[in-house]
């Protein structure tokens, strides 16, 4: 039998397309049009492959955890011998929503669109069981949260990993980001966030767009993760909950004269600000409140300000702050908080009152602060959506001091 070399060329492209979009993960967009086209056989069992991939094999077994794109959620789960349609519901009663079977599979799930700023707790109602759970935070995205045309688009650049004196045995993974915008010996100011590696995949489309449109002004950030040893431990928590002067000292002492090999900074604490989320909250706190002469700016998610760094006395932790920032006289510091109702409360203290109480005492003592308190649970979810506009507020009437 003769072979076609044009028809093998096609059926394995065919077969390699077919197999990258099994490659590519879903989205819950991808998934609620599939569902909208029911279907069937072996196109059924391939999407409920992709689904298990998605929401991870074990998990959805359990129910898996929601998955979320903006306004769009998504749910699914894998059950046999269901007598009834597994539905989504919230604990508080005011959501529902049936799952759909794929095909023959035992994969049920759904997408939903949700209002701007939904916040809730669901569950999957099976035969009148619940399983498992899972936390909803929808907001729409932030215009200048996405990429623009015609904005020029600065660079990052991971850096060789850093091995710390100031933390000795511990090494980390960095990354620069450098502004399209800066002019090399100019210096440009300088934004340093903890946990980077997550935030270097999102903070550059908003520092594009703000420094673009004159918002901010140019700056380069520096995203750097906790240190960890060579065994594997992390020292996270004992490099962001202490309070005292170390971390201060290895941004200072080691990473920002790295960064100066590759981007002039500027060394006013007007131009510096640093950021982070839970422990890297406070971290970015404490950086500012030991060294404001060197850090004028903070932003923290979901700060820890509780007791987690409690040491022998088990009284050493965040959960000071409230106390020492009315009875300190007032350091030259700008602060943006972010949190949530529904955040943390364990034997740690509670995020929210925490929270809450830092706002009162930046009041009390005569901060510029500004604090945004919603509804949302120990996530960067919220303070993704407010980002551009946190940003904005920080930067707002720069001027050098130097």
């Amino acid at each position: 039998m003769k072979i076609d070399h044009w028809s093998v060329l096609l059926f394995v492209t065919i077969a390699a397309l077919a197999f990258a979009a099994q490659q590519v993960p879903l989205t819950p967009k991808e998934l609620q049009a599939a569902l909208a086209s029911s279907p069937q056989g072996s196109e059924a069992e391939r999407l409920a492959e992709r689904i298990r991939e998605y929401f991870g094999k074990e998990n959805v077994l359990k129910g898996g955890t929601p998955r979320i794109d903006g306004l769009l959620v998504a749910w699914a789960i894998e059950i046999a011998g269901a007598s009834g349609i597994p539905q989504v519901v919230s604990e508080d009663g005011k959501f529902s929503l049936k799952l759909a079977r794929v095909g023959t599979t035992d994969l049920y799930a759904a997408v939903a669109p949700l209002a701007d700023g939904t916040v809730m707790k669901t569950v999957y109602q099976v035969d009148g069981k619940r399983l498992g759970s899972g936390n909803v935070e929808a907001y729409a995205p932030h215009p200048d949260s996405l990429e623009k045309t015609g904005v020029p688009k600065g660079t990052v650049k991971q850096m060789p990993t850093w091995r710390s004196q100031v933390f000795p045995g511990t090494s980390r993974d960095w990354w620069i980001y450098v502004p399209a915008q800066y002019q090399a010996g100019k210096p440009a100011c300088v934004m340093v966030f903890q946990d980077g590696r997550g935030y270097a995949e999102f903070v550059p489309t908003v520092f594009d767009n703000l420094i673009a449109s004159g918002d901010m002004p140019v700056t380069a950030g520096i995203f750097i993760d906790p240190g960890v040893f060579a065994d594997g431990k992390r020292n996270r928590s004992f490099e962001y909950d202490t309070l005292s002067d170390q971390y201060a000292r290895f941004l200072l002492e080691e990473i920002l004269p790295e960064t100066e090999k590759l981007v002039t900074l500027r060394r006013d604490p007007a131009s510096r600000a640093i950021a982070g989320i839970s422990s890297g909250g406070i971290c970015a706190f404490t950086v500012a409140w030991e060294r404001p002469s060197e850090f004028g700016k903070v932003l923290s998610w979901v700060g820890s300000f509780t007791n987690i760094a409690s040491g022998k006395t088990l009284r050493e932790g965040g959960h000071n702050y409230p106390a020492l920032i009315r009875k300190t006289p007032k350091k030259p510091i700008r602060v943006f908080l972010q949190d949530g109702e529904n955040d943390l409360d364990n034997i740690h203290g509670s995020w929210p009152l925490a929270n809450l109480q830092m706002s009162k005492a930046l009041e009390f003592a005569g901060y510029d602060y500004k604090f945004v308190y919603g509804r949302g649970f120990h996530s960067n979810r919220h303070g993704r959506a407010i980002l551009p506009d946190s940003l904005r507020w920080l930067w707002r009437d720069y001027k050098p001091s130097d």
